[in-house]
């Protein structure tokens, strides 16, 4: 039987920061949900769009040719190719994220910050 999944109870069991959680999987997709909270890496994704949607807080994303505050309630498409930077230079932003499954999160950056998914049970 499906299950929901309330969204402020799910963020509530998650410490850390560009960490991911898998909330659930449409067809090819992964709903995965991430804290954000200062600045992640310049990169663009190949093949994959991403959809951000923002379930709390303020996002700032930064393309090479301007910057969109994403507010809460708000989402963005970025299409694959474009690069940018997701920021929230002032407190916490918790964001929900749909992108094919096996998309890293760093996209052409890797390094570091690249950082495998884990189920939301998990969390």
């Amino acid at each position: 039987m499906p299950r929901k999944i309330n969204l402020a109870e799910a963020f509530s069991r998650i410490d850390d920061t560009y960490s991911p959680r898998i909330a659930g999987e449409v067809n090819e997709f992964q709903v995965k949900i991430v804290k954000v909270q200062g600045e992640f890496v310049w990169h663009h994704h190949d093949e994959e769009d991403e959809l951000f949607l923002v379930v709390k807080g303020r996002l700032l994303m930064h393309f090479r040719d301007g910057d969109e505050w994403i507010e809460e309630g708000e989402m963005i498409i970025v299409p694959h190719g474009v690069e940018h930077c997701p920021d929230v230079p002032e407190g916490e932003a918790h964001v929900l994220l749909i992108e094919r499954a096996g998309t890293p999160n760093t996209g052409s950056a890797g390094g570091e910050r690249t950082v495998e998914p884990v189920p939301l049970e998990q969390s």
